[in-house]
């Protein structure tokens, strides 16, 4: 029979950069919709396989001339291609050895409670109650698996103020992928609460849709410790993570207009480049933002603290951040909302903000 290390040394060969495994027990108390213990109901163990987004994948964005790298590498490709890929090479292992194992991604869009996973488009016509219960007793499909809180358990990290899971090798730079099975394990220990977060609050000062609540937060006991994170508005990340920013009176925006519940409604914010929303790279992945608070912000403050074991030769930050000034964004423009050809002037050598009516 396999071991713990066995998986974990299959899982690393298969492409996987940390590997944590949790029991069963431990989602004990979990709600109805994330337990995966109605998934698989003679599950045992939860194994949980971190794959690091680059720092240099986040290069791009910090520089504001490679956006679409984030969501293809850092983004779209790990969630559809390489975390399926190495769920699924684990769950051979185990089952020919004779035990069920489900391959687990991260991403879930036909989730009953959850947006998570779904593009801003589904996101925008997600009906709450599209599903009932198939017998008696259980949560409505689909359930979705947390992938962040599966990790928190299976002993990867520190769960940050942003609700994002910190690594003591990568920070916040991880997606997570899982395979859960009827095969018992040894466990991984849970981090004690505030090993690597000290709440200072980068990730809600950087964000760029203020999406997490400075004062209100969520408490849950995982693991034997009560952890806590900060309230998130989703619908705000989602809209800040594209780039998009609310009009304001006399504007009429174009940068959603792909999506009907928010035509007109939005223009690029100044996280965004592009006059219009881009599609998703990759099914799954469309941040303009790039973890603006959420992974640079809070990668930047473990990095300058020096407790991430992943180091550089080089801080990450080592230009003032750019910005676009989209005032105007429309008034005395086009008819259609468009703006001219040559609105957005090259930028100077000097200049960290770019103003698209000079």
């Amino acid at each position: 029979m396999l071991s713990s290390d066995d998986i974990k040394r299959i899982a690393m060969k298969a492409g996987a950069d940390v590997v944590g495994i949790a029991p069963i027990e431990r989602f004990a108390g979990f709600p109805a919709d994330n337990d995966p213990h109605y998934v698989m109901p003679e599950a045992r163990s939860m194994i949980v396989m971190g794959h690091r987004i680059m720092r240099g994948s986040l290069r791009g964005t910090e520089e504001g001339t490679f956006l679409s790298h984030y969501p293809a590498m850092g983004e779209g490709y790990l969630n559809m291609d390489i975390i399926p890929l190495t769920a699924r090479q684990v769950s051979r292992a185990i089952e020919d050895e004779g035990y069920e194992a489900m391959p687990i991604g991260n991403s879930c869009r036909w989730a009953a409670t959850s947006t998570k996973g779904l593009t801003l488009a589904e996101k925008a016509v997600w009906r709450a109650n599209d599903s009932v219960p198939a017998r008696p007793g259980q949560p409505a499909p689909d359930v979705y698996i947390d992938t962040v809180l599966a990790a928190y358990l299976a002993g990867l990290g520190d769960i940050g103020y942003s609700g994002t899971l910190l690594n003591p090798i990568y920070g916040p730079r991880l997606r997570f992928g899982c395979v859960l099975t009827e095969m018992a394990l040894a466990a991984d220990p849970v981090m004690v609460p505030g090993t690597l977060c000290n709440r200072c609050m980068a990730c809600g000062r950087e964000c760029p849709g203020k999406a997490m609540s400075a004062t209100k937060t969520v408490k849950l006991n995982l693991g034997g410790y009560e952890v806590e994170w900060a309230e998130r508005d989703e619908e705000a990340c989602s809209l800040a993570s594209v780039g998009a920013e609310k009009t304001r009176d006399g504007e009429a925006g174009c940068y959603l207009d792909s999506i009907p519940a928010y035509k007109g409604q939005y223009k690029p914010s100044a996280i965004s480049p592009f006059r219009r929303k881009l599609g998703p790279i990759f099914t799954d992945g469309e941040s303009i933002c790039a973890g603006k608070g959420c992974i640079r912000a809070c990668m930047i403050s473990l990095e300058e603290r020096g407790v991430l074991a992943n180091k550089f030769d080089a801080p990450f930050r080592r230009r003032e951040q750019w910005s676009v000034d989209w005032d105007g964004y429309n008034s005395g423009r086009l008819a259609n909302g468009e703006l001219p050809p040559n609105a957005v002037k090259p930028r100077e050598k000097d200049r960290t903000t770019i103003d698209i009516n000079e």
